[in-house]
C-alpha cells in the first residue's frame, strides 16, 4: 500500500461522511469561507440518503408524537427548498382518505389544518376535502372509501439534492474525495489529524482544526472504532424498505394510507411509468452497507395497498426494491415508528484539544437547517467567518436551480428553443436532472449524434462524461441508481455497457 506524505493544509473544517447532512454541511461552511475537507467511504449520497421516501415534507404523523419543533422547522424548508432546487424539487398533492375505524375525521382535520398554518406556507396550496366516489382520486380506490383530505408536500430527487450541495461545496472551494475512507483520527497539536485510504489503496493525512462525524448509520461506530471516542448517546438503526410497481393509477396525485397497526406508507407516481410504494419501520442490527428489502417487507406493503386499491397488489408486481438504514437517536421509544426524527447534536470539545461534533438522527428535509445548528455550535472553535453569513444556503440555488420555482415548464421550453433537436421527454428529463447546467452538459451539440454513443433511455456518452467530470460518479450504478434511477428503464446488457464506459474513463484518469 502507497503512503503519500503528509503536505496537506490545515483545513479548518473536516467532515467523515458524505450523505446529506455531510454534504449540507461542507456546502454551508465553504459558503461561509471556511476551508472544508469531505470524505465518504463509498459514492456520495450512495447509502441513507438513496433510500428515502423522496420526500420534502413536514411529517404529518410526527404530530401525533407532538413533534411540533421538528414539524414547524420542516413546513417552513419545504418551499425555501423548492426555492433553491426547482429542478429536482416540486410540489405534490396527497390524498388521504378517512378509514373508518382508524384515527376519526376530526382528528384527521384538526392534524392538517396545523400542518396548514404551523409552517409559514405561502405558494402550496391548502388542503381540501374530498368525495372521493365523484373525484378522479377516487377511481382507483376500494368503494368503501367515500370521504378523504388532500394537502401540499413537495418531492425530491434525494440522491441528487446530495450531489448538488456537494458539488456547489466544491464550487466555493472544498474538497470532496468520494470513495476515500477515514481509518483512523487522532488529536495532535491542537488539530485533528485524519488517516485515510482511497479505494486505490493509497493513504494520505489530512488536519483539520474541528471535525464533524456525519457518517450516517455508521456514526457510532465511527466514533468507537475510528477516533476511539465514547459517547453516551446511541444510535437506534430503523430500516425502511420501499417498493415499486408498474403505474397503478393516472394522474400525477398521490396517497398517504394508514395501517391497522398505526404506521403510515406513501403510495407515489414515480419514473414516469412506476408507482412507489412506502416505507416500512423496523429495528435492523445487521451491518447498513447490507440492508436488503426483506420477503416480509415486501409483502406487507403489497397487503397494506392492496387494502386501500380496488385491484391486489402482489409481490410478482414489483419490479424494484431498495432499502436503508436510518440512523435515528435512541430515545427510548417503545417502537421503532414513533423514534424520534429530530437531529441530536453532541459535542466534544476539550479545552486542550479541536472539537468534535457527531450527527444523530435527523430528516432529509432539515438537513439544511441540521448544518446552519452544526456551525453554530463550531463556530466558537473556528477563525472567524470570512463569506457568507449564516441563512445565505437559504437564498442562493443549488447548480442548474436558477430559474423560478414556477418556472419548470418554461426551462424545458428554453432549452427546446435552444437545442431544437432534443425530444420533448429527453429536454424534460434533463431540466429535471440538471436545470440551467443541462446547457454544460449538451455544449455545442447541434443534433443527437454530437452527443456521442446512446446506451439506452436517451442516456448519452456526452451525459456520462458530464457526469464523471461534475458529479463524481464513477460507476454504472452511481449513474443510473444515484444520479438518476434510468436503471429502471435499462436492461442488464445496457448496465453493462455504461459500467464498460465508466470503466475506461476512471482509467484515463488514473493515466493522467
Amino acid at each position: 500500500m502507497a503512503s503519500a506524505p503528509d503536505t496537506s493544509e490545515i483545513h479548518d473544517i473536516a467532515i467523515i461522511g458524505g450523505g446529506i447532512n455531510g454534504c449540507g454541511i461542507a456546502r454551508d461552511a465553504a459558503g461561509r469561507g471556511w476551508s472544508v475537507f469531505l470524505c465518504e467511504a463509498g459514492d456520495l449520497g450512495g447509502a441513507t440518503s438513496a433510500a428515502s421516501t423522496k420526500l420534502i415534507h413536514g411529517g404529518l404523523r410526527y404530530l401525533e408524537y407532538y413533534e411540533f419543533r421538528l414539524v414547524r422547522e420542516a413546513l417552513m424548508e419545504r418551499e425555501v427548498l423548492w426555492g433553491i432546487a426547482p429542478h429536482i424539487i416540486w410540489p405534490l398533492r396527497f390524498v388521504l382518505p378517512h378509514h373508518k375505524g382508524l384515527r376519526p375525521a376530526w382528528m384527521l382535520r384538526l392534524g392538517l389544518f396545523i400542518y396548514d398554518h404551523l409552517g409559514g406556507r405561502k405558494k402550496l396550496p391548502p388542503t381540501r376535502t374530498l368525495r372521493l366516489r365523484r373525484d378522479p382520486a377516487g377511481q382507483p380506490l376500494d368503494v368503501r372509501f367515500v370521504r378523504g383530505y388532500e394537502y401540499s408536500d413537495c418531492w425530491v430527487e434525494d440522491s441528487r439534492l446530495v450531489v448538488l450541495n456537494a458539488r456547489d461545496a466544491a464550487d466555493r472551494g472544498a474538497e470532496i474525495a468520494p470513495r476515500t475512507r477515514c481509518v483512523s483520527g487522532a488529536r495532535e497539536d491542537g488539530l485533528w489529524t485524519l488517516t485515510l485510504t482511497d479505494e486505490r489503496g493509497e493513504t494520505r493525512k489530512v488536519r483539520a482544526r474541528a471535525l464533524v462525524n456525519a457518517a450516517g448509520p455508521w456514526v457510532a461506530e465511527v466514533l468507537q472504532q475510528v477516533l476511539r471516542a465514547n459517547s453516551p448517546a446511541a444510535v437506534r438503526a430503523v430500516q425502511g424498505s420501499h417498493i415499486v410497481v408498474r403505474r397503478l393509477y393516472e394522474g400525477e396525485h398521490c396517497y398517504i394510507f394508514q395501517n391497522e397497526d398505526g404506521r403510515i406508507f406513501f403510495v407515489i407516481p414515480y419514473e414516469r411509468d412506476f408507482t412507489l410504494i412506502g416505507t416500512t419501520d423496523r429495528d435492523y442490527h445487521g451491518d447498513p452497507a447490507a440492508v436488503r428489502a426483506s420477503a416480509e417487507e415486501i409483502a406487507y406493503l403489497c397487503d397494506s395497498a392492496s387494502a386501500y386499491f380496488a385491484k391486489p397488489i402482489t409481490p410478482a408486481d414489483v419490479v424494484w426494491a431498495y432499502s436503508g438504514v436510518r440512523p435515528l437517536y435512541d430515545d427510548g421509544a417503545s417502537k421503532a415508528q414513533a423514534a424520534t426524527r429530530d437531529y441530536v447534536l453532541e459535542m466534544d470539545a476539550p479545552s486542550d484539544g479541536p472539537a468534535l461534533l457527531s450527527v444523530f438522527g435527523g430528516k432529509i428535509t432539515t438537513y439544511r437547517r441540521l448544518a446552519e445548528s452544526v456551525l453554530d455550535r463550531l463556530a466558537p472553535h473556528l477563525p472567524a467567518a470570512r463569506g457568507a453569513a449564516k441563512g445565505w444556503t437559504g437564498q442562493a440555488a443549488l447548480p442548474g436551480g436558477d430559474f423560478p420555482p414556477e418556472g419548470y415548464a418554461a426551462e424545458v421550453a428554453s432549452l427546446r428553443r435552444d437545442y431544437p433537436f432534443l425530444a420533448a421527454r429527453l429536454a424534460a428529463r434533463l431540466v429535471r436532472a440538471y436545470g440551467t447546467r443541462a446547457r454544460a452538459l449538451l455544449g455545442a451539440a447541434a443534433r443527437m449524434e454530437d452527443l456521442g454513443r446512446g446506451f439506452g433511455a436517451d442516456l448519452t456518452e456526452a451525459e456520462l462524461r458530464y457526469l464523471h467530470d461534475h458529479e463524481f460518479a464513477r460507476t454504472a450504478e452511481d449513474v443510473v441508481w444515484h444520479r438518476s434511477k434510468l436503471g429502471l428503464h435499462l436492461s442488464h446488457e445496457e448496465i453493462a455497457a455504461i459500467e464498460r464506459f465508466m470503466q475506461s474513463l476512471a482509467t484515463a484518469d488514473a493515466h493522467g
